[in-house]
């Protein structure tokens, strides 16, 4: 039996629908489903009653970089939460391998090209510290686990999800959910100009949801490691070349103002994924633009009024 944590959200979701296709019997669980996993005896009580062999945990209490800055306590204490119960329920029923994914935000601030070996090679920036940091903890918990009971945890890092199904409210969202929302919305308004966050500068590269969810089923069968995992293809887009290409997407015809008055967060993040892709006998398949477009589109089908 598998068991999908934060099955009702954006990625778990998707996982279910690639569990579905493979016809891969499973139980979903998730706070709106009435399983709060921040509470140790509720979490308990549901591996008791599932008895998984198998974790696929899609659970987090996440937001972008404005969600970040006003809620890093309920970021950090919500997180750790429900990773220290998440391990002791595995490790108290035996699950054999639990599949987690990072962001790549746990990486040092410095680094521009991520690579494993640099995991621990600087501070994180200020604005992802607290998410950051607490993604990095889950990866210190397995380890421990590990050392000391065996607990299997595959733990994965992705960028910054997207597709069909993100978040479209301004807090949550991240840059391309945002974006996708303003330049659909100015265009209906016939707004003159879109502003974009920051400077239009920094770098990302971003995961598809269905390949990030491609990489956690994938992640059940793989060959055991301790270490963390990297997913991606080391390519990545600006901010303002991402809003340049949502623009033409949506048709919009006005102008792009950067607003420079607002953070940027980290200047560049790529992820070197050559080991993922060896261990998963995989690497992500969806082009960006591709993605972005079929992400508009359902924007266009679900969110517009």
């Amino acid at each position: 039996m598998i068991l999908v944590t934060g099955a009702t959200g954006f990625l778990g979701k998707a996982v279910g629908r690639l569990l579905d296709r493979r016809g891969l019997i499973y139980e979903k669980t998730a706070l709106s489903l009435g399983i709060d996993l921040r509470d140790i005896n509720a979490t308990l009580k549901l591996f008791e009653r599932v008895r998984p062999q198998y974790v696929l945990n899609c659970a987090a209490y996440v937001g972008g970089i404005q969600f970040g800055y006003k809620h890093p306590a309920e970021l950090f204490s919500n997180n750790l939460a429900m990773t220290l119960n998440l391990l002791e329920a595995c490790h108290h029923f035996g699950v054999k391998r639990m599949v987690n994914p990072i962001s790549n935000c746990a990486y040092p601030a410095s680094a521009t090209l991520f690579r494993e070996e640099a995991f621990w090679d600087g501070p994180l920036h200020e604005s992802v510290l607290v998410y950051g940091f607490v993604r990095k903890a889950f990866w210190v918990g397995s380890w421990a686990y590990a050392k000391q009971y065996g607990v299997d945890v595959f733990n994965l890092i992705f960028s910054n999800m997207y597709g069909p199904g993100d978040h479209f409210e301004e807090e949550r969202s991240h840059a391309l959910g945002a974006l996708i929302m303003k330049f659909i919305r100015a265009k209906q308004a016939d707004d003159p100009f879109v502003v974009v966050w920051g400077s239009g500068k920094p770098v990302r590269e971003w995961l598809h949801v269905d390949d990030g969810a491609q990489a956690m089923v994938r992640g059940l069968d793989a060959e055991a490691t301790l270490d963390p995992i990297n997913v991606g293809v080391a390519r990545g887009v600006s901010i303002l070349e991402m809003a340049q290409l949502i623009k033409h997407y949506v048709a919009y015809e006005g102008e792009i103002r950067l607003d420079t008055s607002k953070p940027d967060g980290a200047p560049y993040k790529t992820v070197e994924g050559s080991r993922g892709a060896k261990l998963l006998g995989w690497s992500p398949q969806i082009s960006f633009e591709e993605g972005v477009q079929a992400t508009i589109e359902w924007y266009l089908q679900n969110e517009v009024k």
